[in-house]
């Protein structure tokens, strides 16, 4: 258990950028990219905006063409990032390291959901002998691990943990955890989604969770804001290359920083709702200080889950104050990425720890935009709308999901 696990590699596809130099350019600026869908036809519905990726070719990432047709978006999307982070690395095609020992954690919150529509309008609207023989496998959540896999020949352990929103999070800490534990060297592990769909729009639409500011946008997404009116449905995927630090240090990788903590809870609460006292998102926090041996005062950014949604923002907020006692409002630099990248659900956790490194590595904390009345409960520092140079030795993640899931990391400067 006292393995040392770094991070050797980063890969975005984002709806603000799908490289790491215009990831970083736009949050360090505060960029939204959030626009209208193009995806589909939005007429009929009440919310008509979204986070796509923005000329997002899979096939640029595919080996085989036709492998494209036969893998849902949200598949794609975790394959090209994957790649990305691979390339990141160094790691060429794994020719130098045992495949038996390196490892695919990859988790989506809903997994294939276009695929399901469109097999499901097949069924109904023509027969059951037009529904895809390869819907069953485009549409589980477990696919993009297991291609990602296949990609690289690599047989260590691989799964799919879907937790929701804390989907990548939670794939994160447990590569972490099995790297300690020395059942694998090394992980590709991330998350990712498309749910911009009919159905995705629809279904979270009609339980009044997304923003209607259909006529501004860029400034739908506003985390803490007194008129904030729901969160932005994005799409997008986020991976990491997690390795045991000697298996790093011995291939000369380049090292962002050091995954030090990890903590994991459950609200039991409610099926939506966050518990408003942010008793199980402060568990998860506790955990995860621990773990990274450090004390609340030591941590100098925290990414928070914060999606512009009512409750949430508020229940978070009191889990902070609650996890770092006065240090919270004495100290502690907070912000939300969501208000630039929208809310990426099951890949949201890996985009925003990317967002932590780069944060790290450039000493500038990402604002949170579109902050312009901050609502009365919320009342932490939160990098309103302009980012700030700061020194970030230790930054923390969080990431909550529907069914009460919470899920935190901690990274910390690399020190040899």
């Amino acid at each position: 258990m006292n393995r040392r696990v770094v991070i050797t590699g980063i890969g975005v596809m984002t709806p603000i950028g799908d490289d790491l130099p215009t990831f970083w350019h736009n949050l360090a600026n505060g960029v939204s990219g959030i626009g209208p869908i193009t995806l589909f036809d939005t007429t009929l519905y009440d919310c008509k905006i979204g986070g796509e990726v923005k000329n997002f070719e899979p096939v640029n990432y595919f080996k085989v063409p036709k492998d494209v047709r036969r893998a849902d978006r949200y598949s794609q999307l975790l394959m090209a990032a994957s790649k990305l982070a691979v390339k990141d690395a160094g790691l060429g095609n794994f020719e130098t390291v045992d495949r038996d020992r390196f490892g695919c954690f990859l988790g989506s919150g809903i997994g294939g959901l276009k695929s399901i529509e469109d097999q499901h309008t097949n069924l109904i609207t023509k027969s059951p002998s037009r529904v895809s023989p390869f819907m069953i496998p485009m549409m589980i959540a477990n696919m993009g691990s297991g291609l990602v896999a296949m990609e690289y020949g690599l047989r260590g352990p691989n799964m799919s943990i879907v937790t929701a929103c804390a989907s990548a999070n939670n794939t994160l800490g447990e590569a972490w955890r099995t790297i300690k534990f020395g059942d694998a060297d090394g992980f590709i592990a991330g998350g990712g989604e498309a749910a911009i769909a009919p159905l995705g729009l629809s279904g979270f639409g009609n339980m009044k969770a997304l923003s209607m500011r259909n006529d501004d946008p860029t400034r739908a997404s506003r985390p803490w804001d007194k008129d904030r009116d729901g969160f932005v449905l994005s799409e997008g995927a986020g991976v990491m290359i997690l390795e045991e630090l000697e298996h790093a240090k011995k291939r000369g990788a380049r090292i962002y920083a050091e995954l030090t903590g990890y903590g994991v809870s459950c609200d039991a609460y409610h099926m939506t709702s966050p518990t408003p006292d942010g008793s199980g998102a402060a568990l998860a926090m506790n955990m995860a200080l621990k773990h990274a041996q450090i004390n609340p005062e030591q941590v100098d950014y925290l990414n928070a889950h914060a999606t512009s949604t009512g409750l949430g923002d508020i229940a978070e907020t009191t889990a902070i104050k609650r996890a770092f006692g006065g240090y919270a409002k004495n100290g502690l630099a907070v912000s939300s990425t969501k208000s630039m990248t929208g809310h990426t659900l099951g890949a949201a956790g890996a985009i925003e720890l990317a967002a932590c490194l780069l944060a790290m590595q450039h000493g500038v904390l990402p604002p949170t935009i579109n902050l312009d009345m901050p609502d009365p409960e919320c009342d932490l520092d939160y990098v309103p709308n302009v980012a700030r140079e700061k020194k970030i030795r230790t930054a923390m993640s969080n990431s909550f999901g529907f069914g009460g899931h919470n899920a935190t990391l901690v990274v910390s400067e690399f020190v040899g």
